[in-house]
């Protein structure tokens, strides 16, 4: 199977950075990982009284199929105690999400969330092809 790229977005407002941690240590199981961008601190979205988030983005490199790799970040989501229960916009130990897939963009958030485009340009254009 061709091997396919991938930037991965990463967002938390719950122990952020060992979440954070944590999840690029699991996904390195599952797949290449290559540049991390930096983390950049936001203020929530929808539901404003909870505490900042912070987000990145990292670029991994898979053979699995873009079904595949979203179900496994699910997997992760919740090894690392997700809870779905919780409002859209609430709090979250870990958010990741497919956000380029083949140089393609597959989130419209890339185009609402400055943050997250920048992150995401930070992977791409310091990525070692």
């Amino acid at each position: 199977m061709k091997e396919s790229s991938a930037v991965i977005s990463l967002g938390s407002n719950i122990n952020a950075r060992r979440n954070f941690e944590s999840a690029l240590q699991l996904l390195a199981g599952y797949f290449k990982v290559g540049t991390v961008s930096s983390f950049v601190t936001t203020r929530p979205i929808g539901i404003t009284d909870q505490p900042d988030f912070l987000n990145g983005a990292v670029h991994i490199r898979t053979e699995k199929s873009r079904d595949e790799v979203r179900v496994i970040l699910k997997q992760i989501e919740d090894q690392l105690g997700r809870d779905r229960s919780e409002a859209k916009f609430g709090p979250r130990t870990i958010d990741l999400d497919i956000v380029v897939w083949n140089n393609e963009v597959v989130d419209n958030d890339y185009y609402d969330r400055d943050f997250l485009k920048k992150s995401v340009d930070e992977v791409l254009n310091g990525q070692i092809s």
